[in-house]
């Protein structure tokens, strides 16, 4: 078997079961889960109507490029929300499967295992699909901490050049997952200018774009901020996915989009890796990425929750409202002269008030000298508003 599945780190979920293995939660209280960031609100009737009308479709073989129709949903798409001209649907788009299994592909699409020690650049905390993908193409992850201190930034000017004359890829999220922070455009044009200069390709992750709290700043897109800077979409690709903005997390539908010579090498890769969209699912794509009124209607709901919640959960924890994304990035604080892990404090809320949380250093590794996900725990909005409520109270309660 491949060497470097034995690289491959425990899932953050799995590391949070075998946590809470053999601890029974408190019955006095019904369960509420705020650890994995699933989306809990209602699936869109215009998106199962398309779904189901569209089941003939399963008679045929999908390509691999998907429909035009499609393609062309998503280019307009991306003109609308970010003010660019329309991508040409032929060769700058790709539907995918989800966003998870694209990045995941990604890595193994661009990194050259014949160039000595190949770096791929992630977040740290981050999305785990970085480093697994990082592994399995033969690289070595290399983690930019992002701190509350540093506003959440990826520092590239900590990185040695040696590291940098060896990244081949660097992963990008915004808004960040678990922050919720949105990158500014120079930010971007950091990120932009050492592309140009070492020659490495952005893999900007952006499923989290569409849930925000003013609808007249929604977030910087990395093609909008490249557009911004007179720039071409060189080495540069974006991965966007349904599954948060339409909450259809089990339809598995997202796009890239971005460098066409490295759309043409990643279609050519994912014929053979046998990954084409069902064609309902396409069709239901379709009615998602034309219709905007039940984004705004999902915005409203988050908004709404978060309003609530964060001021709630203030008085324990320290926090405050992210820039966009559905996550609580909430830092533990000292309590009667004690201070519980985030470890702990995922445990001992569980046992004693059934409310789920993930631990912080779940989503981080150690990287120069710090766990940056020590000490925080990450709660994901997704329940109710009336869920939330009740888990915020109970968080109150376990600490006060």
């Amino acid at each position: 078997m491949n060497p470097n599945l034995n690289l491959l780190q425990p899932y953050p979920f799995q590391r949070l079961r075998d946590l809470f293995k053999g601890t029974t939660p408190n019955p006095a209280y019904a369960p509420v889960n705020l650890s994995i960031g699933e989306p809990k609100h209602a699936t869109p009737q215009l998106i199962k109507d398309a779904l189901v009308d569209n089941l003939a479709g399963l008679a045929s073989y999908p390509t691999t490029i998907g429909a035009l129709t499609l393609r062309e949903a998503i280019s307009n798409w991306i003109s609308r929300r970010y003010g660019l001209a329309p991508l040409n649907p032929e060769t700058a788009i790709l539907p995918v499967t989800g966003s998870r299994e694209a990045l995941f592909a990604f890595a193994q699409l661009i990194v050259d295992r014949s160039k000595p020690n190949p770096v791929v650049i992630s977040p740290n905390p981050f999305y785990q699909i970085y480093e697994g993908a990082a592994f399995l193409a033969g690289a070595e992850p290399y983690f930019l901490n992002t701190l509350p201190e540093n506003d959440y930034a990826m520092d590239f000017a900590s990185v040695p050049v040696d590291v940098l004359n060896r990244t081949q890829l660097v992963y990008v999220c915004s808004p960040g997952n678990p922050s919720g922070k949105v990158m500014s455009l120079a930010q971007w044009k950091v990120i932009f200018d050492l592309s140009d200069q070492y020659d490495f390709v952005i893999a900007a992750d952006e499923c989290y774009s569409e849930i925000y709290f003013d609808e007249s700043q929604p977030p910087l897109g990395a093609l909008q901020a490249a557009h911004q800077l007179n720039r071409s979409y060189k080495n540069l690709v974006v991965f966007s996915s349904l599954s948060k903005r339409s909450n259809v997390p089990g339809m598995r539908s997202g796009f890239v989009a971005g460098d066409e010579k490295i759309i043409e090498k990643f279609a050519l890769y994912r014929t053979y890796h046998g990954c084409a969209m069902n064609p309902a699912v396409q069709a239901a794509s379709m009615a998602a990425w034309n219709d905007e009124a039940h984004v705004i209607e999902n915005r409203k709901l988050y908004a709404e929750k978060f309003q609530i919640i964060t001021p709630l959960l203030s008085e324990v924890l320290e926090v405050k409202k992210p820039d966009a994304a559905f996550y609580l990035w909430a830092k533990i604080k000292q309590s009667h002269g004690r201070h519980l892990s985030d470890t702990e404090f995922a445990l001992t809320l569980y046992r004693e008030f059934n409310v789920t949380v993930l631990p912080g250093s779940y989503l981080a590794r150690e990287a120069h000298g710090i766990n940056p996900g020590e000490n925080f725990v990450r709660l994901a909005l997704v329940a109710s508003l009336d869920e939330c409520v009740e888990a915020a109270n109970r968080i109150k309660k376990m600490i006060v």
